[in-house]
């Protein structure tokens, strides 16, 4: 996996930006609503990201879910029989 980062806040004493700490930034979880057939098992993976209500819609709670989050999105990603879900870092 690559980090993709972003300049933290400036260093003390008006250092340049990126002299503080770099901010790792998160994935990204797209759904193709035109192929997802909301039969929940990404929500099964995942439920803190993934939500299949009582409509038989699926919502995305998170679309950029934390990284401690990331083993069960990309569970999530692989258990969908329609490969409707992306993940992108």
């Amino acid at each position: 996996m690559s980090d993709r980062r972003v300049p933290g806040p400036p260093g003390p004493h008006g250092a340049p930006p990126g002299a503080g700490v770099d901010t790792l930034l998160a994935m990204r979880v797209i759904v193709d609503f035109d192929l997802c057939e909301s039969n929940a098992l990404c929500m099964a993976a995942a439920p803190e990201v993934f939500e299949v209500r009582d409509d038989d819609l699926l919502y995305v709670l998170q679309e950029e879910p934390p990284e401690e989050l990331r083993d069960k999105v990309n569970e999530a990603a692989r258990s969908c029989p329609k490969v409707a879900i992306t993940i992108v870092d």
